[in-house]
């Protein structure tokens, strides 16, 4: 899985910490998540508990989308084969499928064609028979994989407002906020062109909490956002978003547009969500390998969100603690967290925030004195953090690996972080870890293995 790791594994504790990513990230792709939650028995399908007798319904069709949406549609074709009558799924991960389309979309950033693939999904949407079973495939990502310009807004629009929400500090509830309220798909709005067909969602969550309405921005969950909760994230980060976009959120704040679908629109009742594997997901199968090898594994929580570079010295002082004085786990252990944080941009640089995680803790525990950190037994803590689904920001690494060797010149480090530009310096340091698409996404993965 990981393009360089015969080069990154150039020790034991190096090893151990890559092999508690793969495992983490093997744990959530759909090919096992799906064979897991769902099931069938002659001609009752079994998702999550729920029993759905196919011979009750017109057709089955398959819809989403998202960084693993493609692969949730494989399995299901694994699975269901001709009972599957067609669908749409927008990813930038295809997969090999015969019934289901599989348009591309792109991520973090939508596309034109990915407005186009979305297209084409709302239309099979809306085509879908009152008396049909769809099935969900919803996955992060989505919300930039599935762009879907409301009323008269353009792509540019949708490009410039996501440039700038990515680049504020804005956590992913503030961010999907203001994108539920541009689009014609999120924020409940598939739910709403399927309905009255009944909808089951396979739901692989990279959101902390599990919130139904922010992964892929809740195309088919209700939404409690407003466009007035739009326009607040707008002024508390001071986005400047483009007339278009802008003006649509005035508009709907004064009421001149309806409000996303809430819990009582009749649009979801049939539609029940399911989350078939999250963060937590990854993390237990982290532990379970790091168990494997002797090491005592400890997760920290799955909900870690927050500036990277801050969590970063958080977790390196959980590490030191570690060694120091055996609390909260006697080494040699592995502490594990997920969750999502964030960067807020004030340079040009290159990056993402596994890669600002694992720098900033790469200078704590370099132990040069400045930082109050400091020394050998430092070196005896090796630090991964990585997506889930191998990009991280908008590079092509994964996220990145270091240790106590791997700054030798803090100030070229702090230079680094200071202007958001730590993938080059990563990367001439031999640590950014390249897995390519995944298949899946379960957020941030983040392994610290304590000798």
């Amino acid at each position: 899985m990981i393009e360089n790791r015969d080069r990154l594994a150039s020790s034991a504790a190096r090893d151990v910490a890559l092999e508690c990513i793969e495992a983490g990230i093997e744990a959530g792709h759909p090919e096992s998540v799906v064979r897991e939650a769902v099931a069938l028995e002659g001609e009752v399908l079994r998702v999550a508990g729920e029993s759905y007798d196919l011979g009750d319904y017109d057709e089955v069709v398959v819809l989403g989308g998202g960084n693993a949406a493609a692969h949730v549609a494989a399995a299901l074709e694994d699975l269901l084969g001709d009972r599957i009558d067609g669908g749409v799924i927008v990813t930038d991960d295809p997969a090999e499928t015969e019934r289901v389309s599989v348009r591309e979309g792109d991520h973090p950033v939508p596309s034109e064609r990915g407005v186009a693939g979305t297209r084409d999904l709302l239309e099979r949407a809306g085509a879908v028979s009152d008396n049909a079973l769809v099935l969900a495939a919803i996955t992060g990502g989505g919300s930039a994989l599935m762009p879907a310009p409301a009323g008269d807004l353009s792509l540019a629009d949708l490009q410039a407002t996501t440039d700038a929400l990515l680049a504020s500090g804005a956590d992913i509830h503030e961010i999907n906020a203001v994108r539920k309220h541009l689009s014609a798909l999120k924020g409940g709005r598939l739910a709403r062109r399927t309905a009255p067909a009944t909808v089951v969602s396979l739901i692989l969550s990279d959101v902390v909490g599990n919130d139904l309405s922010v992964v892929a921005s809740g195309p088919v969950a209700p939404d409690e956002s407003t466009y007035e909760d739009a326009l607040s994230v707008l002024e508390r980060y001071g986005i400047d978003a483009p007339d278009g976009a802008a003006a649509r959120l005035e508009r709907g704040a004064a009421g001149d547009i309806p409000e996303t679908p809430g819990t009582d629109d009749p649009a979801f009742d049939r539609v029940t969500n399911h989350v078939v594997a999250d963060g937590m997901t990854a993390l237990r199968a982290a532990s379970d390998a790091a168990a494997d090898r002797g090491y005592d594994p400890l997760i920290l929580s799955s909900r870690v969100r927050g500036e990277a570079r801050d969590a970063a010295t958080t977790h390196v002082a959980i590490a030191e603690e570690g060694r120091a004085t055996e609390t909260p786990v006697s080494p040699p252990a592995v502490l594990l967290s997920g969750g999502e944080t964030t960067v807020t941009v004030r340079g040009d640089g290159d990056g993402g925030p596994n890669q600002e995680f694992a720098t900033s803790a790469a200078l704590a525990l370099g132990g040069d004195g400045r930082d109050g950190t400091g020394g050998e037994n430092d070196r005896e803590i090796t630090v991964a953090a990585v997506d889930t689904d191998g990009i991280d920001g908008a590079t092509d690494a994964a996220g990145a690996l270091v240790d106590g060797t791997t700054v030798a010149d803090p100030d070229a480090a702090r230079t680094a972080l200071a202007e958001n530009d730590v993938y080059p310096y990563l990367e001439a340091r031999n640590a950014l870890i390249r897995t390519g698409p995944t298949g899946t996404n379960l957020n941030d993965l983040r392994v610290l293995v304590v000798e």
